[in-house]
């Protein structure tokens, strides 16, 4: 079972560390008594779904054999008015670069990657409604 450690620092810093080694600085802003050194939690959730479900096109579309050349996924995430300001809506744009990109290929894997293979997206869509768009842009 995965595992991580937060650590508290100082004023509203901790640093998260992984049983894979790895760590990430966390901070809130200097309105909410941080000094702005690292990603706020709620950030981190938008980043985790990104990687994610990156992860999973890009290792399709290379089983496709899709000559890509990048990939960025843009995430957002409308929150609620009132606490705990939850995530209502999270967007994801997914742009994909390469050469003579298979609409069909790109389709099939952001769909795979949303309906079967995401776990942050499993985990988040019970909460939030989540949305998604791609396109290709080519090289």
């Amino acid at each position: 079972m995965p595992e991580a450690k937060v650590t508290y620092v100082t004023g509203m810093q901790f640093v998260a560390s992984s049983d894979s080694g790895h760590a990430v600085v966390m901070d809130a802003g200097p309105d909410a008594g941080g000094s702005n050194t690292g990603s706020r939690p709620m950030e981190l959730l938008l980043m985790g779904i990104g990687g994610c479900s990156g992860m999973d096109i890009i290792s399709i579309l290379k089983k496709k054999k899709q000559d890509v050349t990048g990939f960025e996924a843009r995430v957002s995430g409308t929150m609620a008015d009132d606490y705990p300001h939850r995530y209502t809506e999270i967007s994801i744009e997914y742009i994909i670069r390469g050469r003579n990109i298979s609409d069909e290929a790109v389709k099939r894997s952001v769909q795979l990657s949303m309906d079967k293979y995401c776990s942050v997206k499993a985990t988040l869509e019970h909460s939030a409604q989540i949305r998604f768009t791609y396109r290709i842009v080519e090289d």
